[in-house]
Order: structure tokens, then C-alpha cells, then sequence
């Protein structure tokens, strides 16, 4: 079996949580099991989460977590409080979550992340999501366009890639994510940059069409609010919108009652980044609920 995803931070994740045996952690990001098989080696017992039914069928598939400590959940993050009451009465000691796009997600064309080969607009982690990343090239108006781009993507050329697009829809639907990423090249037209020209705009795509932002501020209450005293809860995010959301959710909680575990968030070593180039965003932030 191909590797599905290299876990970031495991090391650091595994400092933060401090799993024991018996104890019932939460991996709310479930993804290829990189982080739940840690858990697990550990003693824990783990509900793992995940809205992608590839994710979960690709753990089920792996020998190394054919567990019984191992409980999964196929759910939206948004529903972890009413995922986690449905499995277990257990207190909860720890949870994870690990936002963003797995590598099987962003390395399977047909899932419509990646501007490395041409597929459908798709960008849903879940198939019954509704609206897909075409329904917004094609139905969105350019001035909302610009604000995705420049709200998700931080896109500088956020108003000229608009047009652009209003333009060549005229013409013909942008179906796939080679026309949409040879449209983007073309503005550029010669710029440099460490980035794909397609990077910015793609990942305000994908943001849009799971409401990434608004599931993780839905979440990360719900999320606190099942830890048992002494009970801790991770986040690596890839996304400075991210991390600025988990920062100030973190530092808004009750002092006397939640403590942060990280003054500044942890990023992964140079050794990291040269073995797995996608970690090289990544920010862990984390929090304990103080034991009265």
C-alpha cells in the first residue's frame, strides 16, 4: 500500500497531548492515520474523524491500524462534540486537528485540488458537499471573485485574475484545472515567484467550497468544551487565516480555566521540511484545560 500522507509535527503533537494507555484522544482530521497510529502505539484509544470516505476506507485498508482501540467516524469536524458523544462516554483527554488537504487528496487528480494535471474543478473533501470549486469559477460575480482571492488567498493579483476569468467564461465554461491554472499563468504573464502561479487562487478555492474557515470556528469551541480537566487539544494549521483564528481562540479562553501550551506556535525543523516539502507551513498551537 502507497503511503497516503506524511504526518507533520508527530513528534511535537505527541509532546503536546501526552497520550497515555487507556486514555481517549480525538482525531478530529483523521486523514491517512499518520497521527492515530501514533496515539495508538501509545496506548490510547482514538476516534478518528473524517468527512472523506477515501480517508476512511484507506485506514480500514491499513494492517498497522486494524486496532480495537480504533473508532471511525465519517463527519464533518463542525459535529466533533455530537461524533465523540455518539462513541463513547469516556472523558476526553486529548484532540487533535490537523487542517488542510491530505497528500492523497491533492496527489489524486480527479479530486480537483492540484494545478499539476487537468481534472475537474472539484476541490469537495466530501462528495456530498453540493457546490464545487466550477460552480464558483462560473457563478460567482467578478467583484466576489476578487474578494475569494483576496480574502482566502491573499492573492495580489487577485482583481486582474477576476477578470480574466469573467472574460474566457463568456466564451466557454472553465471546467477543468488545467484551463483555470493556464488562465492564471497567462496574467502573470512572466512574474516571478517561489509559487505556482495557480497556488494562491487554488487554495482560496478550496477554503471556499469547504468553508474551512467557519467549520473551524464552529469547532474549536465544541472541541474544548469535551475536554475532561487536565484534558489537551493540538492544532496544526497550513493557513495564516488558520492560525490567526486558533491564536486568538486560544488566547480569548478563560484564564482560569484554560492555559496555552505555546507562547508562539511550532513549526517543523529544517529536517522536517527537507523530507516532506508540504510541512513547511505547518503551525501547531496548543491548550490544556486547567484541573480545578
Amino acid at each position: 500500500m502507497t503511503p497516503y500522507h506524511i504526518p507533520v509535527l508527530v513528534a511535537e503533537v505527541l509532546e503536546i497531548l501526552k497520550p497515555n494507555s487507556g486514555a481517549l484522544f480525538i482525531d478530529a482530521t483523521l486523514g491517512g492515520g499518520g497521527h492515530t497510529k501514533a496515539l495508538l502505539d501509545r496506548g490510547s484509544e482514538v476516534i478518528g474523524i473524517d468527512q472523506d470516505p477515501e480517508a476512511l476506507e484507506y485506514v480500514r485498508q491499513r494492517t498497522d491500524l486494524n486496532h480495537a482501540n480504533l473508532t471511525l467516524v465519517e463527519d464533518n469536524f463542525e459535529h466533533v462534540s455530537d461524533s465523540v458523544k455518539a462513541h463513547s462516554a469516556k472523558p476526553v483527554t486529548g484532540i487533535l486537528f490537523d487542517l488542510g488537504v491530505s497528500s492523497h487528496q491533492f496527489d489524486t487528480p480527479e479530486r480537483g485540488f492540484s494545478f499539476q494535471s487537468s481534472a475537474p474543478l472539484d476541490m469537495r473533501m466530501s462528495p456530498s458537499q453540493a457546490v464545487t470549486a466550477r460552480d464558483l469559477i462560473n457563478g460567482l460575480g467578478k467583484h466576489e471573485l476578487y474578494d475569494l482571492f483576496t480574502k482566502y488567498g491573499d492573492e495580489q493579483l487577485a482583481r486582474p485574475i477576476s477578470e480574466a476569468i469573467i472574460r474566457a467564461r463568456m466564451r466557454k465554461p472553465i471546467d477543468t484545472t488545467s484551463n483555470l491554472a493556464q488562465l492564471i499563468e497567462k496574467v502573470y504573464h512572466g512574474r516571478r515567484s517561489h509559487l505556482h502561479p495557480a497556488t494562491k487562487v487554488f487554495q482560496a478555492l478550496r477554503m471556499a467550497v469547504n468553508d474551512e474557515m467557519n467549520v473551524l470556528k464552529n469547532a474549536l469551541p465544541a472541541a474544548v468544551n469535551l475536554l475532561a480537566p487536565g484534558g489537551r487539544m493540538a492544532v496544526i494549521s497550513f493557513h495564516e487565516g488558520e492560525d490567526r483564528i486558533v491564536k486568538h481562540f486560544m488566547k480569548d479562553l478563560p484564564a482560569d480555566t484554560y492555559q496555552e501550551l505555546t507562547d508562539k506556535p511550532i513549526t517543523p525543523t529544517p529536517e522536517e521540511i527537507a523530507q516532506n516539502p508540504r510541512s513547511r507551513s505547518a503551525k501547531l498551537r496548543g491548550v490544556e484545560k486547567i484541573q480545578l
